[in-house]
């Protein structure tokens, strides 16, 4: 990413994974002067491939982006390389600051910087994070087919999860550590095949083939191919403070995203939103989608800018030439 920052684009995307390409390949195509400002911390960079994307799948998110990005600048938007830590100004103009010092203006803002997972604190999970430790089965499950699988009770969904990937395995077990099953859930899991561990878990072990052993408290192990944990998602969202913009808590106990309507417009005027910073269980298809959609959204609001700016335009120069709206 080598594009020369210039000052002042129609529309600056923070954020280069799927949500904000495909909304930069949007508004690009339709004239508009873009910029992507890409922080290079995908989500998905420590997944082996894309699943679940027509076209496309299976192949390295790495390949994938940098495909977004040659598209993007076939149409002639801009992407560099760069951490957005402030931005401020009003629903016209945005001044945008990089970590480097550099800044641009904007007439409008597109939001996709994503999310981060916030992991249990139990050790060895952040090690293998997105290989061994997995989290959504539609991302995951084909790959542990058949395999014996630990769940391990670590968030309000984690039950939910448990039944789920019961659809790929009936190797399954789940290890309640600070999400114990309700009743109701028990009987649930056991009609389903799902063996119940009670215990914490105090650490997680990779052998040479692959194989992983969930430590408890007190000394026993699970042992499984795969261990599927509950992250709290969080909404990257700290540089928009200036806005008055903040994330708030996700519905679903899950986490925090940037709350957005149906367009992915934002509470402050000027601001879209898309992709996982808002909808935090968007698979990469999904977020690609909002992104583009927010971008046409984007793309009308400015028409109807313009059209405005040029009617009061042309009803000055009638009033100065002194001629009628018939001619």
């Amino acid at each position: 990413m080598t594009d020369e920052l210039r000052d002042g684009y129609d529309v600056v995307v923070v954020g280069g994974g799927s949500a904000g390409l495909n909304g930069a390949l949007v508004l690009a195509r339709a004239r508009r002067t873009v910029l992507v400002v890409d922080a290079g911390q995908p989500r998905n960079a420590p997944a082996a491939g894309v699943h679940g994307l027509l076209g496309h799948e299976g192949v390295p998110p790495a390949e994938l982006l940098t495909r977004g990005r040659e598209e993007v600048r076939r149409y002639g938007g801009h992407v560099v390389a760069g951490e957005v830590t402030a931005a401020a100004g009003t629903d016209d103009r945005f001044v945008v600051e990089l970590a480097d010092g550099r800044r641009t203006t904007a007439r409008r803002l597109l939001v996709t910087t994503g999310l981060s997972d916030v992991l249990p604190d139990v050790p060895g999970l952040a090690e293998h994070w997105g290989h061994e430790v997995l989290h959504c089965p539609y991302c995951h499950g084909w790959e542990v087919r058949d395999q014996a699988v630990a769940v391990l009770g670590s968030g309000p969904m984690s039950v939910h999860q448990a039944l789920l990937f019961r659809q790929w395995t009936a190797d399954l077990t789940y290890v309640s550590h600070t999400v114990p099953p309700t009743e109701e859930q028990a009987e649930q899991l056991a009609a389903r095949g799902v063996r119940i561990v009670r215990g914490e878990a105090v650490g997680l072990e990779v052998d040479g083939r692959g194989r992983v052993s969930l430590r408890l408290v007190g000394g026993p192990t699970v042992e499984a191919q795969a261990v599927v944990v509950a992250s709290r998602m969080v909404a990257r969202t700290g540089f928009l403070a200036s806005l008055g913009l903040r994330a708030v808590e996700h519905p679903g106990g899950v986490g925090e995203h940037l709350a957005a309507d149906a367009s992915g417009r934002s509470d402050v005027p000027g601001v879209w939103v898309a992709g996982n910073v808002t909808d935090l269980s968007a698979q990469v298809g999904a977020a690609a989608s909002s992104g583009a959609w927010a971008a046409a959204q984007i793309n009308a609001d400015l028409v109807t800018e313009e059209t405005r700016e040029a009617v009061e335009a042309h009803r000055s120069r009638l009033l100065v030439g002194g001629g009628s709206r018939d001619g």
